[in-house]
């Protein structure tokens, strides 16, 4: 209720300050910070990079930060339910994705498991940026399959006199949400503040027909001959959902979440220092478990700092530290049964240098130290610790209006087990260290004033994670017993990326392919053995699941991605957009699980005077690329249908002194059944039937 009233008071200073105070015209910093740190343009830049901002980011704005980034080539979202989705790029998923915030490591729970939630709400975030393919050199070995930064301006570095902002309230969607967001910044002199508040309350995911899928539906797992509970035959997979798996309506998907920030800056002649506090806060329900919900709370500390134009070799520096305090409960009612601790402090520091016979690049350090806390009967990864530091330089040459780019990596990396827990199944405390060696060229050759042509080659290595090396329990929310290996090796790849580009105006088309070879990739391999745990419903007695095993298999990831735009007319654009990806088990022959089908969109965009409208289609394709060793929360991997997805959006800026946009926005017109193939619940917990949102937005 505070936070709402916290919401409600900035957003009624945003809305007087733009009628008292003059008008004052800010410059944000959109140009992209991810990928390159030399500050050059997007389309300038030798890797694959998409950017949301601005009105764009404003209307695509969802739940959470996966769905928003979904209509992007190569991205997909491993949805644990409408609240619950991490990232997914080019098929790779947990710690191959690096999630920044302010290009600092979003430090939660969400690599750990499908059900954890990524700790940033879009609410408040004004830019996104991702890289699809490695990016290994600024932000570590392990970012081989993208990486996605959350830019949200918490730390002013542009001054400011005046007063400025932007609010936003919405109602509907599948799940009737009612949001409400407020950011303001205030600035006097070199010093700038900055406040942002906002508050998100959903309700149970309308859908359209069941949540179990008739493909699930005739499958062992789901009703044995006899009335069995399902458990016994896959334990740990939908036994509440036999009885009562919901019509209509997704059970326990009901969520709500709040949270604000306040920062500061003092901005110098060459630069800036800042700190930032931040908290967020959610509670949802898992739809895995009915009676499960999850209580998140996590507190940031930032700080980050920038001087330039210095009159030295070295002639730019900057700092970025951030302190986050993470923690989520598990809860039946108010009895706790697990809870999840994250605490670490994670940074970099960079200094650019003048060029050097043409080349101009920076040269960085990277450190994190974390630790981790499970307590309760689901714990199955043990208390660890894990600290690493990087080394690493990036340099590019230009050549004309060619580019070349290289980079080296050095990483080295700790992690400690705690060992015991119950019946000491984590065996005795454990330290295991690796060295990870990463590099990168890369080139950009312009054909002509229009046409470009890009190419990476890489070498990716990614040291093992906690739960990959210490796991050993079950894991209820994938229906599975998982056992790490301690004596896992690193995780290898080599890879090449190319693209071909095409500018003129206000259009472009860009095609890429990629192909990612790996001699030792990790993954969640199911075992014909088995492991009990606790059953929550009996206590005292114990249940048998099926054990997956953290293991290394050689594996091959290659796909293709297409974007394009072009203005019809004046008023009228045709966007176009498709991706493919395909990923091979060489060493057990079959896929890798989850991979998301052939998708191809298109869609129109109208702007007139005040009125604005898009009609976008996607449709995906069937997905029958399943993996034969993956225990997919309790029974095989199953196929996916192909669906349709049509969506709407209309604009009205309204007549006021205030800059107002109204806005409604429809999802999935044709109402019909969507099961992301990338979503570790795609068989009981669709994507939402149609809907109608309903918003006001106002900037100043």
């Amino acid at each position: 209720m505070k936070l709402k009233k916290l919401t409600l008071a900035l957003m009624f200073v945003s809305s007087s300050g733009a009628i008292a105070a003059e008008k004052v015209m800010i410059n944000l910093p959109v140009t992209p910070v991810t990928g390159n740190p030399l500050g050059v343009g997007s389309d300038q830049m030798v890797v694959p990079i998409s950017i949301l901002n601005g009105r764009e980011l404003s209307l695509k704005r969802e739940s959470t930060l996966a769905e928003t980034l979904n209509g992007i080539p190569g991205i997909s979202n491993s949805s644990f339910g409408p609240s619950v989705g991490r990232p997914m790029i080019r098929g790779m998923d947990s710690d191959r994705i690096k999630i920044l915030q302010n290009g600092v490591n979003s430090l939660d729970a969400s690599n750990l498991s499908f059900d954890h939630g990524v700790a940033i709400d879009p609410l408040i975030i004004e830019q996104i940026d991702v890289i699809r393919g490695p990016a290994t050199l600024l932000y570590g070995g392990g970012a081989v399959g993208g990486v996605v930064n959350a830019i949200d301006h918490r730390i002013p570095k542009e001054k400011l006199q005046g007063i400025m902002g932007r609010g936003e309230v919405r109602y509907g969607g599948a799940n009737l949400e009612q949001s409400q967001a407020a950011v303001v910044d205030i600035g006097t002199g070199n010093f700038v503040m900055h406040l942002d508040a906002y508050n998100r309350d959903g309700k149970n995911f309308r859908i359209p027909g069941n949540a179990v899928s008739n493909r699930l539906e005739s499958t062992q797992a789901w009703a044995p001959d006899g009335g069995t509970k399902a458990s016994s035959v896959y334990p740990g997979a939908y036994e509440t959902y036999s009885t009562n798996h919901g019509r209509n309506k997704l059970l326990n998907s009901q969520s709500e979440t709040k949270g604000g920030a306040i920062g500061a800056s003092m901005i110098f002649d060459k630069g800036f220092a800042g700190f930032s506090y931040a908290k967020h806060q959610s509670v949802y329900g898992s739809v895995k478990e009915p009676s499960i919900h999850l209580d998140m709370d996590r507190d940031r500390y930032d700080f980050a700092s920038e001087l330039k134009d210095l009159n030295t070799f070295f002639d730019r520096a900057k700092v970025k530290v951030a302190y986050t305090d993470y923690k989520h409960d598990e809860k039946a009612g108010s009895v706790i049964h697990t809870s999840f601790k994250n605490s670490g402090i994670d940074g970099t520091f960079e200094i650019g240098h003048r060029p050097i016979a043409g080349v101009t690049g920076i040269l960085g350090v990277h450190f994190d130290s974390g630790k981790f806390n499970a307590i309760g009967h689901e714990a199955f990864v043990p208390n660890s610790k894990a600290k690493s530091q990087s080394f690493y330089v990036y340099e590019e040459l230009p050549i004309d209006k060619h580019k070349l780019s290289f980079g080296l990596r050095h990483g080295q990396h700790e992690l400690k087990s705690a060992g015991g827990g119950e019946d000491n199944k984590f065996g005795n405390p454990t330290t295991k260290k690796f060295n990870t060696n990463n590099g990168a060229i890369g080139g950009l050759y312009a054909l002509n004033e229009r046409w470009s042509l890009t190419a990476n080659v890489s070498h990716n290595e990614r040291a093992p994670s906690y739960f990959e090396l210490f796991a050993n329990g079950v894991h209820v929310a994938t229906g599975n017993y998982e056992e790490g290996q301690s004596g896992l090796k690193k995780e290898k790849s080599n890879s090449i990326d190319g693209q071909i580009r095409w500018k003129s105006g206000q259009d472009s088309l860009s095609f890429g392919a990629y192909f990612n070879k790996f001699s030792n990739f990790i993954g969640l391999l199911s075992t014909n053995t088995s492991g009990t745990g606790e059953n929550e419903e009996e206590e005292g007695t114990e249940i048998t699941y099926k054990k997956s095993v953290f293991s290394g298999i050689k594996a091959e990831f290659k796909g293709v991605e297409l974007e394009g735009k072009t203005m019809l007319n004046d008023y009228l654009q045709f966007n176009l957009r498709g991706d493919y990806v395909e990923a091979k088990d060489k060493t057990n022959g079959g896929y890798v699980p989850r991979i998301a089908p052939l998708k191809l969109g298109a869609g129109l965009k109208y702007e007139f005077d005040r009125f604005g409208a898009r009609l976008d289609v996607l449709h995906a394709f069937k997905q029958d690329h399943v993996a034969t060793n993956f225990n997919y929360v309790g029974t095989k991997e199953l196929h996916s249908d192909a669906y349709t997805n049509v969506s709407m959006l209309a604009t009205y800026r309204l007549p006021t002194q205030v800059n107002l946009e109204a806005f409604t926005r429809a999802n999935n017109l044709l109402d019909e059944e969507i099961r992301d193939h990338s979503s570790f619940l795609k068989d009981i917990a669709p994507m939402g039937g149609r809907s109608l949102m309903i918003g006001l937005r106002g900037e100043f």
